[in-house]
């Protein structure tokens, strides 16, 4: 299976529809009166419809066991059609458009395994995913374009030339991916001296997004918060506990990070750890979804 163990938990739905085509209108009138001879035909498909939406990881290989939190299977009979519209929900780390589709199958099959006594004709016309919504393609879908940001190094090691850049390398590379546009790259000595010029520099120029790396652990030498909060004009304690929350399900030593994240202006100012493993947890902790701040500095939705 696809590891997903990166991603974190969101509210998940999925509708997915099927559609049972009918010999004639006197099996209509026998599932409504209910005289199908091998029962209630919609009762028992909606069952099986359940049954199949919570044991989809057991029929297709590359899914995900997953907890399924709400299922609902609707009906809409037409003179020969039977319209079939499954709801599934759950908060996890995929989607469930599989299970909805998997449920609307069965539910399908069984209802033509319950008609074929009587009607011949009956068929399955169609299976489709009618609409989906959760995880990071929503956030990216409504995220203001044309952000742009900039990638500070904080490393006394880095910048004296005796380390390689592994974590200012991985958080480019992931806002590239999210169509942010990394427009300035550099790498610095963790020292309050350098740190608090180049955030002022960055606000002034009303960039968008400054991420720095390093220097947020517990050391003497680590002054990156004391050089970035008291620029702030806004912290945002929870994008802070999100990326620590999100470390310790992975490592204890998470909760040793002193991350920060706040405004100063407009401008968003995120100080991850150092540590490549860290830097790219850290981002995977918050974004897409910290993008949507943008949409409320510029008019749109509000929480």
């Amino acid at each position: 299976m696809v590891d997903i163990t990166h991603k974190i938990n969101t509210l998940r739905e999925a509708v997915a529809q099927a559609i049972v085509q009918v010999g004639s209108p006197e099996t209509m009138q026998a599932i409504r009166e209910k005289k199908v001879p091998k029962g209630d035909v919609l009762e028992v498909a909606r069952t099986a419809g359940l049954f199949a939406v919570k044991n989809t990881s057991s029929a297709i290989p590359d899914c995900h066991p997953l907890p399924i939190e709400y299922t609902a299977v609707a009906y809409e009979l037409q003179q020969t059609t039977i319209q079939i519209q499954v709801t599934v929900k759950t908060i996890y780390k995929t989607g469930v458009e599989v299970e909805a589709m998997h449920g609307a199958s069965i539910v399908a099959l069984t209802l033509y395994d319950m008609l074929k006594p009587i009607d011949k004709a009956v068929e399955i016309n169609s299976i489709k995913l009618l609409h989906k919504k959760g995880g990071k393609s929503d956030v990216l879908k409504n995220r203001k374009p044309d952000l742009k940001a900039a990638v500070v190094v904080c490393s006394d090691s880095v910048s004296a030339g005796k380390k390689e850049d592994f974590s200012g390398r991985i958080i480019s590379e992931k806002l590239t991916n999210m169509g942010v546009s990394v427009t300035d790259y550099q790498v610095i000595p963790d020292q309050v001296q350098a740190i608090q010029p180049l955030v002022e520099q960055y606000a002034e120029q009303k960039i968008d997004l400054l991420v720095l790396t390093g220097g947020t652990g517990l050391s003497h030498k680590d002054v990156t918060p004391e050089a970035v909060i008291p620029l702030l004009d806004r912290r945002i304690p929870g994008i802070e506990e999100a990326m620590r929350h999100y470390g310790q399900q992975r490592t204890p030593l998470a909760m040793l990070s002193r991350s920060v994240a706040g405004f100063k202006g407009d401008t968003l100012i995120l100080a991850l750890p150092g540590s490549a493993a860290g830097a790219a947890e850290s981002m995977q902790a918050v974004f897409p979804s910290v993008l949507h701040l943008f949409n409320i500095l510029n008019g749109g939705q509000h929480e």
